[in-house]
């Protein structure tokens, strides 16, 4: 048995803590490999988009790298008000956004006024076996204070197996100065891999500014 092992022996408790003894310069500048060390759970940046009167924001090479991807979407508003916001999904690298989905959403409002709040289920927003794209913030403002920022989490896309569960959580300035944290949790009904998501305002206009960043969760 070597030194540095005979050392750390010697100062490991019976509950199998490492005593502080048993850790100095000299043990430690001594390893030089550690084996079965699990680099763990990790979110890693892959992509940045930031619109400029963009008509819509697309990441492909989605894949089977990460177990989750996350979309952070900061400040993101139209050209022009009352617009929705919106998201799909594509089996096929981006050449179709057509997924079927089925969703259910519910929101907090409340006005700048302080006259109108509200807690409720949100049907205008939801998805029934619908190809189209889902809503993620519905009548979106244009001015600067009516922006839309929040997250969007798709589980295991590359899934062969199971349909694709996603959770959208995010707050939006709707074009009549109201604020709404809005809340969806919905699956894509396939068993094909998604591979590509794009993001648009679904019922016309651009999107005139905002950053969209993609993460993958190990």
């Amino acid at each position: 048995m070597g030194i540095i092992t005979r050392s750390a022996a010697n100062n490991i408790t019976t509950g199998g803590v490492i005593l502080p003894a048993g850790i100095n310069d000299a043990s430690v500048a001594s390893i030089n490999a550690l084996a079965q060390v699990s680099a763990g759970d990790g979110i890693t940046l892959i992509s940045s988009q930031t619109a400029s009167s963009s008509a819509s924001i697309s990441f492909t090479g989605i894949d089977s790298t990460y177990r989750t991807y996350l979309f952070k979407f900061i400040n993101i508003h139209p050209q022009t008000d009352d617009k929705d916001f919106g998201f799909n999904m594509s089996t096929d690298g981006g050449s179709n956004y057509n997924v079927v989905k089925t969703s259910a959403s519910f929101l907090a409002r409340h006005d700048e006024s302080g006259s109108t709040s509200a807690l409720e289920y949100y049907g205008n927003t939801h998805s029934a076996q619908s190809t189209s794209y889902e809503v993620i913030a519905k009548a979106s403002g244009a001015d600067s204070d009516q922006a839309i920022s929040g997250t969007l989490m798709l589980f295991q896309p590359s899934s062969t197996t199971f349909v694709k569960h996603y959770i959208l959580s995010l707050n939006h300035i709707i074009h009549a100065d109201s604020s709404y944290a809005h809340y969806t949790g919905g699956y894509g009904n396939t068993t094909s891999a998604i591979n590509a998501v794009d993001f648009k305002f679904i019922n016309g206009g651009n999107i005139d500014a905002g950053t969209i960043h993609m993460y993958g969760i190990a």
